[in-house]
């Protein structure tokens, strides 16, 4: 498990509206019991996108809008096998978080 990987949303009842989260947790934590997500949901689900604040990543062709606002804390037992990577992408998620905590 690391920083940027993807994980189908280990909540399958929210999988319709969020199929996917992103780690974002800084990989030296490792050893905690939780690890810090940010939720991929399906652009038709979310209302209006923030400019810099949720990005629109691609996750094995699966358009998903990166909800930052809404990232939280989940048993690090609870992601299994990660689906693909957001490394490529890692300029827009820093980004992203930077505007949520006003570093930008």
């Amino acid at each position: 498990m690391a920083r940027f990987d993807i994980f189908a949303n280990p909540f399958a009842a929210e999988r319709v509206h969020t199929p996917f989260v992103l780690d974002v947790q800084n990989d030296h934590l490792g050893p905690l019991a939780t690890r810090i997500v940010i939720p991929l949901r399906a652009p038709g689900s979310y209302g209006r996108q923030a400019t810099g604040l949720n990005p629109l990543l691609d996750v094995n062709g699966m358009a998903v809008v990166l909800d930052t606002a809404a990232l939280a804390p989940v048993p690090a037992s609870l992601l299994k096998q990660p689906v693909c990577r957001a490394d490529t992408r890692r300029d827009d998620v820093l980004d992203a978080l930077d505007t949520l905590f006003g570093s930008y």
